[in-house]
């Protein structure tokens, strides 16, 4: 299978700082906008990153990873775990609930346009798997909006380094 990074942008590396972006969730009353640098001021966050809601390794190892370890990220002074996923709102509700990752705590926000997922350079296009504009597997702490440390699979279809256990490993 091909892949094609289409970043314009350079690749965000620890040290940088998170670009402004807005994520979806879904509220109460529907979609909620979030203003992720906003979001993450002042807090100690984990943000991952899946190519898709439903996807299988996304399904059945990287957000099953993350529920696992949330109170050892907890314990390490880790506020908040964030999802991102090239979704729609309604849909990662849906897989919030199925996963069970909304029960855990994990904040699982939309990136619908992939705008967030481009403008950090980990985007990637995937034409016989239909996936499109979508982000490659990672995961990250940021500390008041900057990267301490990024995990990136070299295959989105994989779950190692970017896993919840390996990422946990780091701090």
């Amino acid at each position: 299978m091909q892949f094609i990074n289409e970043g314009l942008n350079m690749t965000i590396a620890p040290g940088d700082t998170l670009p402004e972006a807005t994520l979806v969730k879904m509220g109460a009353e529907g979609p909620e906008q979030v203003a992720l640098a906003e979001h993450v001021k002042g807090k100690k966050v984990v943000v991952f990153a899946v190519p898709g809601a439903f996807t299988p390794t996304c399904h059945s190892a990287h957000v099953p990873s993350f529920i696992r370890t949330k109170d050892q990220f907890a314990a390490k002074g880790v506020d908040e775990i964030i999802c991102v996923s090239v979704n729609d709102p309604f849909v990662l509700q849906a897989w919030g609930e199925s996963t069970g990752a909304t029960e855990a705590g994990i904040t699982m926000l939309g990136d619908a346009e992939s705008a967030f997922t481009k403008a950090i350079g980990m985007d990637f296009t995937a034409p016989p798997a239909g996936l499109i504009a979508r982000s490659k597997r990672y995961a990250m702490v940021v500390e008041d909006g900057k990267v301490t440390t990024l995990q990136v699979e070299e295959n989105p279809g994989v779950c190692e380094v970017s896993g919840g256990e390996a990422l946990l490993d780091t701090l």
